[in-house]
């Protein structure tokens, strides 16, 4: 899709893309822009403003507490467990002639965030009920990354699939968030 930024953010990421290409032209450099989805995994920080949503749920259920769902649970998110996104990555970097492209990085699959809460409970055999709240002002309902550029330019296939990159992520929180509160 043409890109059409409803955010500073956005708008930022895509000025960037528009930078690489000025400079594809005029010098030559080579470049890959890649457009991340939702990344997630060990280590990100749950506390921070730039969390993702995955990381606030597990810190919540440490916690004894509901995860929050702003709106009905129902809008879903392409994410990308950090596995995939070095993959993807490495493949940008070292692919001979993947050069003045913009790729989406995804799984070209969506999840909604009651499922995740769902996969979220079977996992840690808790009873988890979120706490929903009003949708929040600008947020997309759903989005799915179209990965067949980077499927057909590095033969990007994501390795690991949602509920195993949950699972990784999960270990790992339990490991190092339940001993510290």
């Amino acid at each position: 899709m043409q890109p059409e930024p409803i955010s500073p953010y956005g708008l930022t990421k895509y000025v960037g893309e528009l930078y690489a290409r000025v400079f594809n032209k005029v010098c030559g450099l080579e470049f890959a822009c890649l457009r991340y989805f939702n990344v997630f995994g060990p280590r990100q920080d749950p506390t921070s403003a730039y969390s993702g949503v995955l990381s606030q749920f597990m810190l919540a259920v440490l916690e004894g507490r509901s995860p929050v769902i702003y709106g009905d649970g129902e809008q879903s998110r392409d994410f990308i467990y950090i596995e995939n996104v070095v993959d993807l990555t490495l493949r940008a970097a070292e692919t001979p002639g993947a050069s003045a492209v913009v790729l989406n990085g995804g799984t070209g699959r969506r999840i909604t965030l009651n499922e995740v809460v769902r996969l979220l409970g079977e996992l840690t055999g808790k009873k988890i009920v979120a706490n929903y709240g009003p949708p929040r002002e600008g947020d997309i309902r759903d989005s799915q990354a179209d990965i067949s550029l980077a499927r057909q330019t590095l033969g990007y296939e994501p390795r690991v699939q949602f509920p195993e990159g949950l699972r990784h992520t999960w270990e790992w929180y339990r490991q190092h968030y339940s001993t510290k509160r």
